[in-house]
């Protein structure tokens, strides 16, 4: 008989190798992603793939080493096993705030009409350009506001139609006397908000995933040492 209950041997087992297949699905992620010419991956979504591959490695290290360990029951291992879950534990909990934390500065660059973030991006030439575009098909006018492009307001801002969703040029600006009242900072960042979730979905839940894990092997240790201590006090009372 063994020094772990059957069943959360085999709960652990199959834990770990659901995270294992997970690993190798992730791979397979990274080559497709990977296959793109170099010319098309810019730095940025480079280096990002180097971090995933490295995240990629060390699931599918932690989950045949929680293989082998509910297996072998190697006490030594196991509290190995244990360490990986607290660290993977607190780093899942690290990246899951800070993403919480900068979808609502990016929430603020866009809705926040006092925003510096608004003002840089309304300097930048492409910007303008993309927001132009931006204007005509959701039919909204500036990032925060119509303010945002100063003292003329561009056509693409034209309110073709006379109601709720239109409203007067702000009176010391030239251009359309009427523009559509909804900015478009609000469609913008709804766009990207969908990212910032899944992102957050993904570290909070591996996260949680971590923590189960982590009780799991503390329940695993408690076992394997009362396992040991009963076994060390038959052989003193034999002895005695």
């Amino acid at each position: 008989m063994g020094k772990i209950n059957e069943c959360l041997k085999k709960t652990f087992i199959i834990f770990n190798s659901v995270f294992l297949g997970f690993g190798f699905m992730m791979i397979f992620g990274l080559i497709k992603a990977s296959i793109r010419s170099h010319k098309e991956i810019s730095l940025v979504e480079g280096q990002a793939l180097i971090w995933f591959g490295v995240f990629t490695i060390c699931v599918l290290a932690i989950s045949c080493l929680g293989i082998y360990v509910g297996k072998s029951e190697n006490y030594l291992l196991l509290k190995v096993f244990t360490g990986f879950m607290v660290v993977g534990l607190i780093i899942m909990l690290i990246f899951g705030i800070i993403v919480v934390v900068e979808r609502n500065k990016v929430k603020s660059s866009f809705t926040s009409t006092s925003s510096e973030y608004t003002k840089l991006l309304m300097d930048d030439n492409e910007f303008r350009s993309a927001l132009h575009e931006i204007q005509r098909s959701v039919k909204c006018c500036g990032l925060t506001s119509a303010a945002d492009w100063g003292d003329e307001i561009p056509r693409s801002c034209a309110c073709g139609y006379y109601g709720s969703g239109c409203t007067s040029r702000p009176q010391v600006a030239t251009g359309p006397d009427e523009i559509y009242a909804q900015t478009c900072g609000v469609f913008i960042f709804e766009t990207m908000d969908y990212e910032f979730k899944i992102a957050m979905g993904l570290f909070f839940g591996l996260a949680v995933i971590a923590l189960l894990g982590l009780l799991v092997s503390f329940l695993m240790i408690y076992q394997i040492k009362r396992h040991d201590s009963s076994g060390s006090a038959s052989i003193s009372m034999k002895g005695f």
